[in-house]
C-alpha cells in the first residue's frame, strides 16, 4: 500500500478533541503519525493541505444507493461517486430496495458490489419483517453474519405494535439495534406537515402527533424489551421533547436528523415546489429552530443526508403525485458547516456530528471500529476539506444520479478537496 503524508494543515478531529496545524502520515491503510512521522517514513504522495482542514471522513446513517432495484434512479457507482466527492467516506443504508434485504445472500451480494468499487465503506440496515410487510421477521442472526448492522422498516411504518415488540425483545436478546423513523401508519399518509400551508395549498396533512405516537409507542416497548433503538429523522420539535425525556431516564436512545428539515420549513414547498416533497414532511420554523437546538445539545445524536436520488419522471409531477426525497450526499459537509456557524455550535461540533458521533453508533456492533477518528493506528479515513471555498448547488454538476435537491441554486461554504478510504485518496 502507498505512503502518504498530508502537510500544513489544521487537523480537526471531535473524538480526542485535537484541532491544530499538524501533518499527517499514513502507511498501509492506518496512520502511523500525527505531527510527527515514523523514523524511515517516506512518503510516495504529499498533499498539500495548507488552507484546508483535516477532519475523520463523514459518516453518513442515512444513504439510499438505490442498488438492487431501482437503477434508473441510482446505481452503486453513481451514489458511491458522489459519497467520496462529498467526503463520506462510511455510509449506511437502508433495507427497502427491490428485492428487500431480507436475506443473506442480497446482502453479501450488495457489499460484495460496494467492496469492489473500493470507496466509501458500506454498511446496509436488514429488513426487520419480510418484505418490509410488517408480519413476519427475518432472520435477524443470519443477516447480521451476512454483515447487516441493524434492523429497519425503512418508511414503512409496522401496524402491528405487537409485532415491533416481538422484534424488539429478539432484537434485545441478542444486542441488536433497531432502526425506525417514527411514523404512524395512518395519520403519516399526507404529503406535508399539517398547519396553515398545507391548508392554504389544499395539501392533506401530517400531524405531529403521527411522529409522537409512535415515539411515545417505541419508547414504552423499550421499557418493557430492553432493546437499543436508534430513531431516523426526527421532524418535529415534541418529538425532540419526546427523545430529550427518554433519554434522561437512561434508555439506550440515539436519534438523527436530516439536513432538510434542519435548515428548510414548510414554506420553502413555496408554489408547489416538488423538489421540497420529502419524508419526513418539511415542518414548521419553530420545529426547525428546536432541531437546531437539540443537534448542538447533544439530544439528537447526529446529522445525516437522507441521500434518495429520484429520478427526473417521478420528480416532473403534481407536489402531491412526486416521488419523496432528494439527493444529499454532496450537501453534507457544506450543510453541517453553515448550521455549526450560524447556530453558535462551531466547527467542532459541526464536525461531530457527521463523524466522530454517527461513528460510535456504528461501534455499538463491532463493525465501525476505528472510523469517525484520527487517532495513530486508526484507520486512515480521511477528509481534506476547504472550509472558505464558495460554491452553488448546480444539480447537473453533481455525482449522484439524482439531480433534484431543495437546495438547488443554494450558495455554500466548504467543499472536499481530498477523500481518502484506508489510505487511498479515491478523491482528489
Amino acid at each position: 500500500m502507498s505512503r502518504t503524508l498530508i502537510t500544513n494543515g489544521r487537523v480537526v478531529d471531535p473524538a480526542s478533541g485535537t484541532d491544530r496545524k499538524a501533518d499527517i502520515a499514513i502507511a498501509d491503510g492506518k496512520i502511523v503519525g500525527i505531527g510527527r512521522s515514523p523514523a524511515g517514513f517516506q512518503a510516495e504522495r504529499t498533499i498539500d493541505a495548507a488552507g484546508c482542514i483535516v477532519a475523520p471522513g463523514l459518516v453518513d446513517l442515512a444513504a439510499r444507493l438505490r442498488e438492487p432495484g431501482y437503477e434508473h434512479e441510482g446505481m452503486l457507482e453513481s451514489e458511491m461517486a458522489a459519497a467520496i466527492a462529498g467526503g463520506v467516506t462510511s455510509l449506511v443504508c437502508p433495507p427497502d430496495t427491490d428485492p428487500v434485504l431480507d436475506e443473506p445472500g442480497l446482502v453479501e451480494m450488495l457489499k460484495f458490489r460496494a467492496e469492489k468499487l473500493q470507496g466509501a465503506r458500506l454498511f446496509p440496515l436488514g429488513a426487520l419483517t419480510r418484505s418490509l410487510a410488517g408480519g413476519v421477521l427475518t432472520e435477524m442472526a443470519e443477516l447480521t453474519e451476512a454483515g447487516c448492522i441493524g434492523f429497519s422498516q425503512a418508511d414503512v411504518p409496522l401496524a402491528d405494535t405487537q409485532v415491533l415488540q416481538r422484534a424488539l425483545l429478539y432484537a434485545s436478546t441478542f444486542g441488536y439495534t433497531v432502526w425506525l423513523r417514527p411514523q404512524d401508519r395512518d395519520l403519516g399518509k399526507g404529503v406535508a406537515a399539517s398547519g396553515p400551508l398545507a391548508t392554504r395549498l389544499g395539501l392533506s396533512g401530517v400531524p405531529v402527533s403521527a411522529e409522537t405516537i409512535a415515539i411515545f409507542t417505541i419508547v414504552e416497548l423499550m421499557k418493557s424489551t430492553g432493546a437499543r433503538v436508534h430513531l431516523c429523522r426526527i421532524s418535529s420539535a415534541a418529538g425532540v421533547a419526546l427523545v430529550r425525556a427518554a433519554k434522561a431516564q437512561g434508555l439506550p436512545l440515539t436519534c438523527d436528523v436530516s439536513i432538510n428539515s434542519l435548515h428548510l420549513a414548510d414554506t420553502d414547498i413555496g408554489f408547489f415546489d416538488s423538489r421540497a416533497r420529502l419524508n419526513p414532511p418539511l415542518r414548521q420554523q419553530g420545529d426547525r429552530d428546536a432541531l437546531s437546538a437539540a443537534l448542538a445539545d447533544g439530544t439528537i445524536d447526529a446529522l445525516v443526508s437522507d441521500h434518495t436520488p429520484v429520478e427526473a419522471d417521478a420528480k416532473t409531477l403534481p407536489f402531491a403525485e412526486a416521488e419523496p426525497g432528494a439527493t444529499g450526499l454532496e450537501l453534507l459537509l457544506p450543510l453541517a458547516l453553515q448550521w455549526g456557524e450560524r447556530s453558535g455550535a462551531g466547527i467542532v461540533r459541526a464536525l461531530e456530528v457527521v463523524t466522530s458521533a454517527p461513528a460510535r453508533l456504528l461501534a455499538a456492533t463491532d463493525a465501525g471500529t476505528g472510523i469517525g477518528r484520527l487517532a495513530e493506528g486508526g484507520v486512515a479515513d480521511l477528509c481534506v476539506f476547504d472550509p472558505g471555498l464558495e460554491w452553488q448547488v448546480q444539480p447537473e454538476a453533481l455525482k449522484s444520479q439524482g439531480k433534484h435537491t431543495p437546495f438547488s441554486g443554494y450558495p455554500l461554504l466548504g467543499r472536499a478537496r481530498h477523500t481518502l478510504v484506508a489510505g487511498r485518496v479515491v478523491h482528489g
